[in-house]
């Protein structure tokens, strides 16, 4: 259970090193030693969490999700940042005691369908 725990995590960190280093080359267009500077970091660290074996601190991600203009979740989880932009506009429209009751209705609808 604990490795396979520890598998998961690991595999999570080279995504996200992926995506960082995505959000690097093709969005920043920025080399490490740029990119690393910006956030605070050294060249060669920010290469081990591109290669999956470092994560960044919370300082580092504040930063990185500040100059790409990507939620922390999706550049720790993958989580689409769009959707969730997408949503905040569609609630924006919805007045609180609206968004309540839709939410009231859509956990009915879950019991609902969960006892089927």
């Amino acid at each position: 259970m604990i490795e396979s725990k520890n598998n998961l995590e690991k595999l999570e960190q080279i995504e996200r090193g992926k995506r960082i280093k995505n959000i690097r080359e093709n969005e920043l267009h920025m080399n490490k030693t740029q990119l690393a500077k910006e956030i605070g970091v050294s060249s060669q660290f920010l290469g081990l969490i591109e290669n999956g074996k470092g994560n960044l601190v919370y300082k580092s991600l504040k930063k990185l999700r500040n100059l790409s203009g990507h939620s922390s979740d999706y550049i720790l989880f993958g989580i689409d940042d769009n959707a969730i932009s997408r949503t905040k506009k569609i609630l924006a429209q919805y007045s609180e005691t609206e968004i309540i009751e839709a939410m009231k209705l859509l956990n009915n609808i879950a019991i609902f369908i969960k006892n089927q």
